[in-house]
């Protein structure tokens, strides 16, 4: 079962991508599969960051590769 931290990254990856969310999985890589460039990144650290309350450090950023890695990331922190 998917969870709400994933629910809440498809949806602003599909809005902020313009991509379908039914295309959106955990296994999504986020740049090659979307398209994404490193200002869409950073552009969703900083929202998630603030919907979520955490702080993610720059030097974090790097290891997200798939959407998964980004559900893990803030779930381990909230």
């Amino acid at each position: 079962m998917e969870s709400e931290v994933f629910e809440r990254i498809r949806e602003y990856l599909a809005d902020q991508l313009d991509v379908d969310p039914a295309k959106i999985s955990a296994d999504s890589d986020i740049v090659n599969d979307f398209g994404a460039d490193s200002l869409d990144v950073i552009d969703m650290i900083t929202t998630l960051s603030d919907e979520f309350g955490i702080d993610i450090p720059d030097e974090d950023i790097e290891n997200f590769h798939t959407v998964g890695d980004v559900v893990t990331y803030v779930e381990e922190r909230i």
